[in-house]
């Protein structure tokens, strides 16, 4: 179940990623605890995002320059109130979004009729995974890819962001460590036997090898990786980027696959880990995101959540502090992959959200195909 793509063939031993810290914290934290107030006070009432304020400039999404050693936490949210014809698709392509990722951000909203000036939450924001940071980390719940590169300064790393489309249940992309061992421009893609038996089955024959061109579903750009049968390539089909969608590759917006494939070298090393729940520090606040599990993670997030708060305070060598349970396990709960502030009492998520960076709409309206493909491609893979 690999999704052999080139001609060439890697071959190295898989290092599997060192678990968490197992100490413990919030014990007994319970699920049931939100109703859907904050902590055991009465609800507040939050006024949403205030569709008159001046709008602002979009901030970064794709590049950070200058990411200090102790950084955790990078970007920010941003509002955005959409227009009658903007879609999910269109929108998470614009800011370098997962399609998933826009969606969970944004229960309730019709992905493809947002609706005039229904505020649409671009979780812009993300936790650095508790990894060094050196070369590529992939993390599946989250799709998304981190590329770390070294600054002229000491401590200092230029870190680049991009959503990312895996494998899908039954065709997983792994976790464990690898490196880049090759590159290759308009790439040539040899279907497996698995695969192109599984299109034939599906009435869409595949041949043995599919050439340089718009059939490809590598795309322009593919990196083979150390697990022999993956790669990390671009894709005929944008608009999967940010789902599972694909026999284990890990797939790239193409203008993404493009910027990086000049950056990465090979030898690159690449950690693929499998981790729904992140926590880091911004400015003597702790900020917890959570990503729904992937269908086959079995892990109790709630205990996860623990695991990765009390490694936080073990990080920033504190003394761990009384949290709301309630707001924990709201945020366990709803899974919207946005980071959000745990120690602050006295603001509620939805004041937080709302208080988020109100940006300009310069989304160009976008060609009915890339609707038709999306829907294709919730229940079927190309590779």
């Amino acid at each position: 179940m690999f999704c052999r793509a080139h001609a060439v063939r890697f071959g190295l031993a898989l290092a599997l990623l060192p678990a968490l810290s197992a100490c413990t914290y919030l014990e007994g934290l319970d699920l049931g605890a939100w109703r859907g107030g904050w902590g055991e006070t009465e609800p507040v009432v939050v006024a949403g995002p205030d569709p008159d304020a001046p709008r602002e400039p979009a901030l970064p999404t794709r590049h950070f320059e200058s990411v200090s050693a102790d950084q955790e936490v990078l970007g920010d949210v941003q509002i955005l109130f959409a227009r009658h014809e903007n879609t999910f698709v269109q929108i998470a392509r614009d800011f370098d979004l997962g399609y998933e990722e826009l969606k969970l951000a944004n229960p309730g909203v019709d992905v493809w009729i947002p609706g005039e000036g229904t505020p649409i939450f671009l979780p812009t924001m993300n936790i650095v995974p508790a990894l060094p940071r050196e070369g590529i980390v992939l993390n599946l719940p989250s799709m998304r890819l981190m590329y770390f590169v070294e600054d002229d300064a000491a401590d200092v790393r230029r870190v680049t962001s991009h959503p990312i489309g895996i494998g899908r249940q039954g065709w997983a992309t792994p976790t464990g460590s690898a490196e880049v061992t090759g590159k290759a421009r308009e790439p040539t893609w040899y279907p497996p036997a698995s695969v192109r038996a599984e299109h034939a089955e599906l009435g869409d024959p595949l041949p043995s090898i599919v050439g340089p061109g718009p059939d490809n579903p590598l795309g322009n750009f593919a990196m083979g990786l150390s697990m022999p049968g993956y790669l990390i390539h671009g894709t005929n089909k944008p608009a999967g980027v940010g789902m599972r969608v694909s026999h284990g590759c890990i797939r790239l917006y193409p203008e993404d696959i493009e910027a990086l494939f000049d950056r990465v070298p090979s030898g690159t090393p690449v950690n693929i880990i499998d981790e729904p729940v992140l926590a880091g520090w911004r400015d003597g606040e702790l900020y917890l995101e959570v990503h729904a599990p992937l269908a086959e993670d079995e892990r109790d997030l709630s205990a996860q959540a623990q695991r990765v708060i009390a490694a936080a305070f073990q990080r920033a060598d504190l003394e761990p502090v009384p949290l709301d349970e309630a707001l924990i396990a709201r945020i366990v709960t709803e899974q919207r992959g946005i980071p959000f502030p745990i120690l602050n009492r006295e603001q509620s998520i939805d004041g937080y959200l709302a208080s988020a960076r109100i940006i300009e709409n310069t989304i160009e309206q976008a060609v009915q195909p890339a609707v038709v493909e999306t829907a294709a491609l919730e229940t079927t893979a190309s590779n």
